[in-house]
């Protein structure tokens, strides 16, 4: 039977990408989105997939959200944690709600949903949790004091978890993509985006599918030696020691 596999920000970007990945590989794929109806279900009809609207930064939604997703596909063997977003800006004109926002989203969710997921996970023997986090999460970012926080948080949380699950064939584990061909990053102006990539070591910008194949690469079955790793994809603009 196909595995259950769930990608929260799963509609667009480098979670578009994954989903169409996990697909592609054989599993039963749900892919949540936060508020874009017409990217979502454009997204479903082009590939098939299942979409879930829920607010992944609250605890109950995620719940009820999840427990749907269950009773619809089975039980939820691979979670992908990709969906975050950006609110940047100095920190000295930062406000709270740039703050909150950003950590609400981009950690608290991977603790809502890794939360519902995990006890189910441990009954059965089986888990895969990936986190995605970012390069700027490993060597910090000028204007993202919140975005750097929230990612580098992920890394946190995920070293821990990977030991608590580890006895109960669970693996959790982190990829921190760097600057990867997206919309977001697509909006950049022209010049802004050249001094990016001339940072880059190997002269590009990274693209969604290359992310999606490290997703897949992890959550299979045959990958569980792998466990409380952080799986840096940057082109070598940053390497962590």
């Amino acid at each position: 039977m196909a595995r259950v596999a769930v990608v929260t920000g799963g509609t667009r970007g480098i979670g578009h990408a994954i989903s169409i990945g996990l697909k592609q590989a054989g599993y039963k794929v749900a892919a949540n989105y936060a508020g874009n109806d017409v990217a979502a279900e454009a997204f479903k009809k082009e590939t098939g997939i299942s979409v879930y609207k829920f607010d992944v930064g609250d605890f109950s939604s995620c719940g009820a959200a999840l427990k749907q997703i269950e009773a619809d596909l089975g039980p939820i063997d691979v979670l992908v944690n990709n969906a975050g977003i950006t609110r940047d800006g100095f920190l000295h004109k930062m406000t709270p709600e740039q703050w909150h926002e950003v950590i609400r989203v981009d950690l608290d969710s991977v603790f809502n949903t890794s939360r519902h997921v995990i006890e189910g996970m441990r009954a059965r023997g089986f888990g895969r949790i990936i986190n995605i986090s970012s390069i700027n999460g490993q060597k910090g970012q000028i204007g993202q004091a919140n975005y750097s926080a929230a990612k580098a948080g992920i890394i946190g949380f995920t070293k821990a978890l990977a030991q608590e699950g580890a006895a109960k064939g669970i693996t959790v584990n982190v990829i921190a993509p760097g600057y990867i061909r997206t919309e977001m990053v697509a909006a950049m102006k022209p010049e802004a985006l050249e001094k990016v990539v001339a940072t880059i070591p190997v002269g590009r910008l990274g693209e969604a599918e290359e992310i999606a194949r490290c997703v897949v690469f992890l959550a299979a079955d045959d990958a569980g030696f792998i466990n409380g790793s952080t799986l840096t994809v940057n082109g070598s603009q940053f390497i962590a020691g």
